[in-house]
């Protein structure tokens, strides 16, 4: 009798126990300030499993998104939205507007512009903002998002320097 609890036992924790030392540990991050913004929420479950072939990984903050082992991609919800700016490029992917700041190279900023709550994507990219060291494209990444930051609604666009300009 006690041989059988024993083996019944072991035979419930062994599959367990596989999972277990096949996950990989959340990748910790920071909430933004606004992160529980109702607005996020539609984002966030729209996310894809996979961007630029890198999967999902589990975060341990809410309204954030991770994608890579190590992470290469980085997604944040809430955080606040960006005034107009002369010092850093707007880009359109996908029909989102983007401000990009290099500042903190090889680590590519793209900001949501016109968005409330802005939605901020890291990029680690070794240097250039368009190919992470996974081979991974930071445009294909924009473009691969665009479905689901699509849901937070947009506002305000970019705009050329000249139509600003007058």
């Amino acid at each position: 009798m006690r041989s059988t609890r024993a083996t019944l036992a072991m035979a419930l924790v062994a599959p367990l126990l596989l999972v277990l030392v096949g996950c990989s540990p959340a990748v910790v991050l920071d909430a933004a300030d606004d992160a529980a913004d109702p607005a996020c929420a539609p984002a966030m479950v729209r996310l894809p499993d996979t961007v630029g072939g890198l999967p999902s990984r589990e975060t341990d903050a809410q309204s954030t998104a991770a994608w890579g082992t190590p992470a290469a991609v980085l997604l944040r919800c809430g955080v606040p939205s960006p005034a107009p700016t002369a010092t850093l490029p707007c880009i359109t992917v996908e029909g989102i507007d983007w401000l990009r700041d290099d500042s903190d190279d090889p680590n590519f900023v793209f900001t949501t512009y016109g968005r409330t709550p802005a939605v901020e994507v890291i990029i680690d990219s070794d240097g250039d903002p368009d190919v992470t060291d996974d081979g991974v494209s930071g445009f294909d990444v924009l473009s691969e998002l665009a479905a689901a930051i699509n849901e937070v609604p947009a506002g305000r666009a970019c705009v050329s320097p000249e139509v600003a300009g007058g």
